[in-house]
């Protein structure tokens, strides 16, 4: 096995775990809380850092370049943003800030496939 081919089975494998917790929590927030040991209180601290991931992912796609790398991570920025809001017009709170993250996401992430289209 290259070290190529080990990366992207390792790849694989944290897709097969991640999934698995991003099913849970959308089954069970309360199991998956308990499964991944997060803490309620902590959730500010932990979105803090969710957030600087999200930038240095943004950062790395914006500097390497690549608009399918660029379309792909931005399509799941608006589902995120457009997720957080249906999440919360359910509880009836305000979802103009994550509708807007949702649109910002998706116009990113169109026009990039709009380019791949063009040949850049």
């Amino acid at each position: 096995m290259t070290l190529t081919s080990l990366a992207i089975a390792l790849s694989g494998a944290g897709v097969l775990v991640t999934g698995a917790l991003a099913a849970l929590f959308l089954r069970d927030p309360v199991a998956g809380m308990a499964q991944t040991t997060h803490r309620l209180e902590k959730l500010p601290e932990v979105m803090a850092d969710r957030y600087v991931g999200m930038v240095v992912l943004a950062l790395a796609a914006t500097l390497y370049g690549d608009l399918k790398v660029i379309a792909v991570l931005f399509a799941v920025f608006a589902y995120t943003g457009f997720h957080d809001a249906w999440i919360y017009a359910r509880g009836g709170f305000p979802i103009a800030k994550h509708v807007s993250a949702g649109v910002a996401g998706l116009i990113v992430a169109i026009v990039a496939m709009k380019a791949m289209g063009q040949g850049a």
